[in-house]
């Protein structure tokens, strides 16, 4: 079969004014638009849905080769009706389409296709070029099969981990789905939040993994990185396990508003900010999820509905992680041991960016003890404990005990 001049995106028998994006760019199409052309190498997520509202939508994952051979790559696909979807299409129906316009695969490259980068500027072009390229670093096609469980890299909206579905008295997660419908599985990596600790361990040993977390995250690393990981796994295997998966959560949310990847998303952030040892040990890896997390939370007003509510009852989850990491820097300076330059500096950065956004604090410094004036004039000493709770001090400080 004949070829596009350069690398495209065919998408046949697509009705007008549905919604229909790929990477960060989103547009309602046209009835004379038949695809994308010009695509850059790399990874690319192209998604539909019936309507630019919060309808269902469903897209696939594709690569275009960074060093394409003859003949040029084309993705094609085309829009199944009955089911509003994308999907796989013939040969020949490419061939019968390219033929009908007369002008061969000429004309459709010229008139009917858009390139990939949109008529909003060269400057805009480029930044989104570049901030797609930067939210996909860890991502690989083996991330991608084991996410999506398909080798087509599809999913919904709808795609839902196990552990994420609806609760009904007395079936477990599978079940549920067998009563509410079929539902595609998604990958996710299985932390639970509530058992951090090896199986078997007791004691102080249980009390330090439930505390610090970086045995589960190396547990986790194990079992997922590609090739085998020994021990805990090298700080490569982190970045792709761990910054891959946070990385293809959050573009779902970004682009299909997928509940299921929000909550894999705040999992991953969870497990990764409660770890203590692991931070000395990984620091490139700390380093690396710091400066992903913060790239996150610039473009969390992008999500549709937004990423979640930053107020103190929606983002609290957030800012409390945020607060307990910087207690493990702090304990660190306080035993005067060196906290790694890179891990310190984009820390301060994250820091920085939610109070100038959010006015939120994340040190420690607030007074608890100090002298009040009464009505009468009289100055009193005052003392509160009512944030002992917050640093975990006094009677919330924590306690080893031996079972």
């Amino acid at each position: 079969m004949s070829t596009p001049p350069t690398p495209t995106l065919l998408l046949l028998n697509l009705p007008p004014a549905i919604l229909c994006g790929i990477d960060l760019l989103t547009f309602t199409t046209s009835p004379t638009f038949h695809g994308i052309k010009s695509l850059p190498p790399g990874l690319h997520f192209l998604f539909t849905s019936p309507s630019a509202s919060l309808a269902l939508r469903d897209g696939f994952w594709f690569r275009i080769p960074s060093s394409p051979s003859p003949p040029t790559p084309l993705i094609y696909r085309k829009w199944d009706p009955a089911r509003e979807t994308l999907v796989p299409c013939p040969e020949d129906e490419v061939r019968a389409f390219v033929a009908k316009k007369g002008g061969g695969w000429k004309e459709v490259h010229e008139r009917h296709l858009t390139p990939y980068r949109q008529s909003t500027g060269a400057d805009g072009e480029s930044r989104a070029e570049d901030t797609w390229e930067h939210l996909t670093g860890h991502i690989t096609p083996e991330l991608l099969t084991r996410f999506t469980r398909n080798t087509e890299w599809g999913m919904s909206s709808a795609s839902s981990g196990l552990q994420d579905r609806d609760e009904i008295p007395g079936l477990s997660a599978r079940e549920v789905g067998d009563v509410i419908g079929e539902e595609q599985e998604l990958g996710m990596l299985g932390v639970e939040l509530k058992r951090t600790w090896r199986e078997g361990a007791v004691g102080r040993k249980r009390t330090e993994q439930a505390r610090d977390r970086s045995w589960v995250v190396g547990d986790v690393v194990k079992r997922y990185a590609t090739e085998g990981a020994a021990g805990e796994g090298t700080e490569g295997d982190w970045e792709s396990v761990i910054l891959g998966q946070m990385e293809v959560c959050f573009l779902m949310v970004f682009t299909l508003a997928n509940y299921s990847c929000l909550e894999e998303w705040k999992r991953v952030l969870a497990v990764v900010l409660t770890c203590e040892r692991a931070v000395w040990e990984k620091p490139s890896f700390f380093a690396g999820f710091l400066r992903l997390l913060k790239r996150h939370l610039e473009r969390g007003d992008d999500v549709e509905g937004g990423l979640f509510d930053m107020s103190d009852d929606g983002g609290g989850f957030l800012k409390e992680l945020l607060k307990r990491f910087n207690r493990t820097l702090e304990q660190r300076r306080a035993g005067e041991e060196d906290v790694d330059d890179d891990v310190e500096e984009e820390f301060q950065e994250v820091a920085k960016w939610v109070k100038e956004q959010y006015g939120w604090e994340l040190g420690d410094e607030f007074a608890r003890r100090g002298m009040l004036e009464l009505e009468d004039g009289e100055m009193v000493e005052m003392e509160t404990g009512e944030m002992a709770g917050e640093d975990e001090s006094g009677e919330y400080a924590p306690v080893v005990v031996e079972l």
